[in-house]
């Protein structure tokens, strides 16, 4: 008898998550950090404030071409608008996941970053004027 890793997740699990059909995206604004730049990628890892609707708060993003890598600095406050992509998986994979691999998962997500602005998080009353250096 040959005996399956238990790592192995069923082709049909793979193929539902691999070809999963994203609704249309949501615009979200949160407040946050980047804690990681991955220019090679294109994307970030952003710690946000607020939770996203799955309840995490670190997040990958794919950045817009408006947006330039090098402008973008770790560990300072920003105020993020992106675009949140949801696949809702069905509920027998769901439940596979749960069972199976101890994982909650019924959807899944993407985010891509549109803008970011940069918050003067230092100072009580907050003015244009303390924005420019």
């Amino acid at each position: 008898m040959v005996k399956k890793k238990e790592d192995d997740i069923p082709d049909w699990v793979t193929a539902e998550i691999q070809n999963a059909k994203f609704n249309k995206p949501e615009e979200m604004v949160k407040t946050g950090y980047i804690l990681e730049i991955y220019e090679n990628d294109n994307k970030i890892d952003a710690q946000l404030y607020e939770p996203v609707e799955d309840g995490r708060h670190i997040v990958t993003m794919d950045l817009s071409k408006k947006i330039k890598i090098k402008d973008l600095e770790k560990g300072v406050v920003y105020e993020f608008t992106f675009d949140q992509h949801k696949a809702p998986l069905s509920k027998k994979v769901s439940e596979f996941l749960e069972k199976e691999k101890e994982i909650d998962m019924n959807a899944i997500y993407q985010f891509e970053l549109k803008s970011l602005e940069l918050l003067d998080v230092g100072s009580s009353e907050s003015t244009d004027d303390d924005l420019e250096e």
